[in-house]
């Protein structure tokens, strides 16, 4: 075992939740050797794709080198990890190296499965057919909206858990401000085609949100997953399933179609000993430590924990993980709980944003003493200017501005 080869702390991705976690460790403690095994070469805010394919929002500035974003004095290893060795407290990387830690935190993402509907792959960005949770097809998405004047829009939802689940309707929403703004939205048939049986998931919203639905004139397509798209024909397949389960296939024409894809977690997480039943790396809710193996954090989308996966969620577990860490290392008990915190801004029109903040148990947990079922011009500033700028000078930094837990609010109190 070399020396090269060994570090304090080892952070599997390097993302929105590894970069941030490795900043903020740092913060507390600068002599720790840190490595971040991340094979992207660049680094993007994903969370402004849904205003670029409004057209409010440059795509290029949602994207860094890696290089810039990986925090000073942590070690960048541009790989892949294939296999897990918790016994051994190593990991292997693509390259075949075996790399060793004191600690390791999995911060991988999730995967978006486009592979997972038929016919998706070789029509996107084509045909009408566009999604913005791809870099390269959120402006596409724009330049659709723009030339659509009458027709037919569909948006769709894949089962849950995804990546920010308010942003397949965020799509549906400031689309139809444009076609509203621009006097062409009653010749626009618009379709919401939601593989679950909800408009969200936290109840409070859903009264404010179907507001806009019925001023947009949309139709809601519950339990209607996307199976199949025909891009040439203009033609989508989706599974619709009735009150007492039975499936039944539909074909739908479209003139713009936005797909959201399944998201699952990654191949080398599923297939490793850190996983749960369904894939996800498998965390104390609390504490964000794994329930095996107690030299193993995990945060982000990749962990089990079940909070929204969103970036806001990543900010807050982000502290937790710093403080239970650098704790662990001390032989000292674990100081700090999560709360379950997410956070949805939802843009509901060009202008207002609803900002949906909640925790375990869809428990609301509002950051301003503001009615948050509300939309606001000043969460749409907040949206579109100071979240971009935070993200990138705060979390990304170890800045933790509005970044702690509820103080004193385990994941059991905050669930009652």
């Amino acid at each position: 075992m070399s020396q090269q080869s060994t570090y304090d702390i080892l952070i599997v991705g390097g993302g929105a939740a590894g970069s941030g976690v490795a900043a903020s460790l740092l913060k507390r403690d600068k002599s720790l050797r840190i490595a971040i095994i991340e094979p992207s070469h660049k680094h993007y805010y994903q969370a402004a794709w849904t205003l670029v394919g409004a057209g409010e929002f440059d795509i290029t500035k949602t994207e860094r080198d890696m290089s810039n974003c990986i925090p000073k004095n942590v070690t960048w290893i541009p790989s892949a990890v294939t296999i897990f060795n918790p016994d051994a407290k190593s990991v292997k990387t693509q390259g075949g190296q075996d790399i060793y830690y004191q600690q390791l935190v999995v911060a991988a993402g999730l995967k978006i499965d486009w592979d997972a509907i038929s016919g998706l792959n070789k029509t996107l960005g084509k045909n009408g057919v566009t999604s913005n949770y791809r870099f390269d097809l959120a402006p596409y998405t724009w330049e659709l909206v723009k030339n659509l004047k009458f027709g037919t829009a569909i948006f769709t939802q894949p089962p849950i858990p995804i990546k920010c689940a308010g942003a397949p309707q965020k799509a549906l929403y400031l689309s139809c401000s444009h076609w509203e703004n621009i006097g062409v939205l009653n010749n626009i048939e618009v379709d919401f085609n939601n593989a679950g049986a909800v408009l969200f998931g936290v109840a409070a919203y859903v009264p404010p949100l179907m507001q806009y639905i019925e001023r947009y004139h949309a139709k809601l397509s519950f339990n209607s997953t996307l199976i199949a798209v025909d891009g040439a024909a203009k033609k989508a397949t989706f599974n619709v399933k009735d009150a007492n389960g039975n499936i039944t296939q539909i074909e739908k024409g479209f003139d713009m179609l936005h797909v959201v894809p399944p998201q699952t977690s990654p191949d080398f997480i599923k297939q490793s000993p850190l996983a749960d039943a369904a894939g996800w790396v498998d965390v104390n809710q609390n504490t964000l430590q794994h329930t095996r193996y107690a030299d193993i954090f995990s945060l982000g989308d990749v962990c089990n924990s079940p909070n929204a996966k969103t970036v806001a969620a990543a900010r807050k577990q982000v502290v937790v993980i710093a403080e239970n860490l650098i704790a662990l290392r001390n032989n000292q008990a674990m100081p700090t709980d999560y709360d379950g915190y997410g956070a949805c801004p939802l843009t509901v029109e060009k202008g207002k944003v609803i900002l949906a903040e909640f925790g375990f148990g869809g428990k609301l947990l509002p950051s301003f003493p503001l009615d948050s079922l509300v939309p606001r011009k000043i969460n749409w500033i907040l949206k579109k200017y100071l979240l971009p700028w935070v993200y990138w000078n705060a979390l990304l930094k170890g800045r933790e501005w509005l970044a702690r837990p509820a103080a004193g609010a385990t994941a059991e109190q905050v669930s009652k």
